[in-house]
């Protein structure tokens, strides 16, 4: 968890002690949506462009979660409406998609080829953000979905 969160989401959840409904809401690093132009995904549209290239880093098989824009706000709603104070809330819609499959629709969508780059090229590739494109970060939101009745509907 970032270090700049955790204050905050400790102190939400201290906060279900003394009978307020808080809960704190961990959304995954790409909430996405239909023409998005900030965020991660749009940041590798633009390395690929830039380079000619849709790379991931080894053999891709690192996963990131993801969510519908949609599906987040509904959990948010559902979180000010009905979670137990003081709880932990998972938004990931995916639990976690291969950084290959993320490439090859990257590379689909532009006409450009895909290909593997070794972890020692990765930050000469993507640069700044080089670290997030390795990390395996498959995360369940299984207990959000049980606790709140969420489902994912993806709505556009």
């Amino acid at each position: 968890m970032p270090r700049s969160r955790v204050p905050t989401e400790l102190a939400a959840v201290a906060m279900g002690a003394r009978g307020v409904r808080s809960s704190a809401v961990r959304l995954p690093p790409t909430v996405h949506d239909e023409g998005d132009k900030r965020g991660l995904i749009p940041r590798l549209i633009g390395v690929a462009r830039a380079k000619r290239v849709s790379a991931f880093v080894g053999d891709g098989s690192n996963r990131w979660p993801a969510a519908h824009r949609s599906d987040a706000a509904r959990l948010f709603r559902l979180a000010v409406e009905a979670a137990p104070a003081g709880s932990r809330l998972h938004g990931a819609g995916e639990e976690g998609v291969r950084f290959r499959d993320i490439a090859e629709a990257i590379g689909r969508q532009l006409d450009l080829p895909v290909a593997s780059i070794a972890a020692a090229d990765a930050a000469e590739h993507f640069g700044f953000f080089s670290f997030l494109v390795s990390i395996d970060n498959p995360t369940s939101s299984a207990l959000t979905r049980e606790r709140l009745g969420w489902g994912l509907t993806g709505l556009r």
